[in-house]
């Protein structure tokens, strides 16, 4: 080799997008009003439909102060309020308004909504060992079929994905929604990640059929990241 010939050098560097995908970011909402047996959650379309606690909001105003120098395409929210809620501090700092995706709202819980979930949860039930078990929201009596809750959430984020293809936008949604989209991609079991904390941020790549997990839970902008109820 002619000592005036450099050698070619093969550098690790950082990672870039590929040209023409789409950043999607989903925020999990703030935590919601808790749950009573005296006092049941309104519902919306037969689905619970609570407001915001007030470490509720606290969470969504820090997701706001987390993204407010970030730029997106769009912010997405669900039809439940409590999204719309978590949005708000956002769309406000960036002077933007959400647009309602209603395919991306969380798993119908059947004879279980309105609250009757964290309780049935919190008692250790012998159909919340079952779904857990058996990885299935089904198991609940008159539940969304599994099969079902996962074909809409891939359809809506392909949708969204193609719409603002080159983009970013940031769907603000629910841990259901969240742990079937991250389940998809890796093909892994149905609840592997049914854990994202309230108010946390999971980031996905797509483009067309490829779709890479860049980031799941970071609560770095929360004051605390304990565990909180699954929906």
């Amino acid at each position: 080799m002619d000592e005036r010939d450099e050698p070619v050098e093969y550098r690790q560097t950082r990672y870039k997008a590929p040209d023409g995908s789409t950043e999607v970011l989903l925020i999990r909402h703030g935590a919601s009003a808790p749950a009573r047996a005296d006092a049941p959650h309104p519902l919306l379309d037969g689905q619970g439909d609570p407001e915001l606690a007030p470490e509720g909001r606290e969470q969504a105003e820090q997701v706001g102060e987390r993204l407010r120098d970030e730029t997106f395409d769009a912010l997405y929210v669900t039809t439940l309020r409590r999204t719309h809620e978590t949005a708000a501090p956002l769309a406000r700092l960036l002077g933007m308004e959400p647009v309602v995706e209603p395919g991306l709202r969380e798993v119908h819980l059947g004879e279980w909504e309105g609250g009757t979930f964290r309780r049935k949860v919190g008692e250790n039930d012998e159909l919340v060992r079952r779904m857990f078990a058996e990885e299935r929201w089904d198991v609940i009596p008159g539940a969304e079929d599994s099969e079902a809750f996962a074909a809409r959430i891939e359809e809506s984020l392909t949708r969204l994905a193609a719409k603002h293809a080159g983009g970013r936008i940031a769907v603000f949604t629910h841990g259901g929604v969240i742990a079937q989209a991250l389940a998809a991609v890796t093909g892994s079991r149905p609840f592997a990640f049914l854990s994202a904390d309230n108010g946390s941020i999971s980031k996905l790549v797509r483009l067309g059929d490829m779709v890479q997990i860049r980031g799941f839970n970071d609560v770095s902008h929360l004051d605390w990241s304990a565990p909180t109820p699954l929906t």
